[in-house]
């Protein structure tokens, strides 16, 4: 089993009961006429600062990404193509702006945006999307002319291969004014490792798209690669770039990108800690990152925090996540190179969490992303999904919920339930059932209750391409397991063929030693 495992399955109960309670608060909250002085609905407690956490945006349809303007107004992106402009002081959302040709399904549409750090020099907004035509699906990144709380002049930027999924994606400023872009591997077995490729990168351009003359290859923006599928990306202070990156089963990564470094995506997952692994890492240069979870929690947006106003948080990464719905604060090094302390908030509270940014005064926002292909148990709630605000306060007025500390936790062994909890009830949920056109059900299926073998071999080698599934079609790509013990993975299987209907035999471990070889 992989280094780093993490199995914090055990539910807050203080958490659990606002869950069920605390969106009741929300209505006081009008989709149309959002004010300032939304109600605090819940308290968070760190070490010695108390934040109070308010709705200041609803009813909105996948926010993809947040970005301030001004210590006033918020930028914000929406999966179908709407841009819009939320202004803090009033409360009042502005549709400015909406991308024709952007292809949305499932994680495709317009996704990550970056704001030029000098508007009144350089007046555009960067934003990267899907599109579709008769040559097969891409990912564009354009530049967008700001004016008055107006985009125009909409300039294509650059087009690569997209997919039906891994197109990343995010973009950020570096401090040296080049825009950074993180792309995704598009579902390529080659783009990744390929330094020739702008796939599974991350690239560095001028504001006009052009190649800087200092990029580590000469008249390529490419920057660093060997990534998968990157959903965050950040850079701090001191000029250091972080970027949040899905693994595949296992080994959700932060990594610290450096030019030239390959990370090492396909032939290396996380940590350098399999001997395949190490005899790649040996031979060949490759980079670790400094923070991988298995169990995976999908990570999402990523903003570094160094605000006096939240001092805990100062010098952290602030990660925000999609299948363990939850607010990181991970503590860096003083060099930026090493996780000292992490901790995770809200978990479970508002749901899939995807976007986070902090406010020019230190607030921080975080968007939830429940009416997406993948809603979780208990959402989208009437008023998903949201703009979240995290303030300084100087009391609690509600009973404060208090953060976990993820690098603490104990590893314990688990049953079946909860291991199949940990690594495939975000995707066949909860009672097996699955989502219709998206992720199979395991409820009284014929591959689940039929021979071992096939269950066997899907689970150690993973499964892509169409299938059909009680006369439902599904094309999802299912990861491969193999990296899982024999032990945990005859739990999994003996837990799925006795639940949710299912009346099979078990399967034990010596099934699945003598199915690997």
């Amino acid at each position: 089993m992989k280094r780093g495992l993490q199995t914090t399955l055990a539910k807050n109960s203080l958490i659990s009961l606002l869950i069920l309670s605390g969106f009741g608060l929300l209505s006081a909250c009008s989709s149309d006429n959002n004010k300032a002085s939304a109600p605090v609905i819940a308290n968070i407690q760190l070490e010695n600062t108390f934040l109070d956490v308010t709705v200041v945006a609803d009813s909105l349809n996948v926010p993809w990404d947040i970005q301030f303007l001004n210590d006033r107004k918020i930028i914000y992106t929406e999966i179908a193509g709407k841009i819009s402009i939320l202004d803090l002081a009033t409360g009042k959302k502005k549709h400015v702006y909406t991308v024709k040709d952007v292809f949305q399904k499932r994680t495709l549409g317009l996704l990550g945006m970056a704001v030029s750090p000098n508007l009144t020099k350089h007046p555009y907004i960067f934003i990267t999307y899907t599109i579709q035509n008769a040559e097969g699906i891409f990912s564009r990144l354009e530049r967008l002319t700001f004016e008055g709380d107006s985009l125009t002049d909409p300039l294509v930027l650059q087009t690569i291969p997209g997919n039906t999924g891994h197109n990343g994606s995010r973009l950020a400023f570096g401090n040296d004014g080049k825009l950074l872009w993180a792309t995704g591997d598009a579902h390529s077995k080659t783009f990744a490792q390929d330094s020739t490729s702008l796939n599974g990168k991350i690239l560095r351009m001028n504001i006009d798209g052009s190649v800087p003359k200092d990029n580590p290859i000469t008249g390529s923006l490419v920057y660093a690669w060997g990534f998968r599928n990157m959903q965050g990306l950040t850079v701090a202070d001191d000029g250091n770039i972080y970027t949040s990156e899905h693994g595949d089963a296992i080994e959700d990564e932060i990594n610290r990108i450096k030019p030239l470094q390959n990370y090492g995506w396909p032939e290396i997952e996380g940590y350098h800690d399999t001997p395949a692994e190490l005899e790649i890492a040996t031979n060949h240069q490759r980079s670790e990152p400094i923070r991988s979870w298995t169990p995976v929690i999908a990570p999402a947006g990523l903003k570094y925090y160094n605000s006096k106003a939240i001092p805990e948080w100062q010098n952290s990464l602030l990660l925000v996540s999609l299948k363990n719905q939850s607010l990181r604060s991970i503590k860096l090094s003083d060099d930026g190179r090493s996780v000292i302390e992490e901790w995770m908030y809200l978990e479970k509270y508002f749901g899939r969490l995807r976007a986070v940014t902090v406010s020019p005064s230190g607030d921080v926002y975080l968007a939830t992303s429940n009416r997406d292909w993948n809603p979780q148990a208990g959402f989208p709630k009437e008023k998903d999904d949201l703009i979240i605000k995290l303030s300084p306060a100087k009391k609690a007025t509600h009973t404060p919920l208090k953060g976990v500390n993820s690098l603490k936790s104990q590893v314990v062994e688990l049953d079946g339930a909860s291991l199949y909890n940990a690594y495939c009830a975000s995707c066949h949920k909860d009672n097996g059932l699955g989502i219709e056109g998206v992720f199979p059900p395991l409820s009284k299926t014929e591959t689940v209750n039929g021979t071992s073998k096939k269950l066997i071999d899907i689970t150690l080698n993973g499964l892509s391409g169409e299938i059909t599934v009680k006369g439902k079609t599904y094309n999802q790509e299912m990861p491969a397991f193999r990296t899982l013990k024999d032990a945990e993975i005859a739990k999994i299987l003996t837990y799925v063929r006795s639940s949710f209907g299912n009346k099979s035999s078990a399967i034990s471990t010596k099934d699945i030693t003598k199915q690997r070889k």
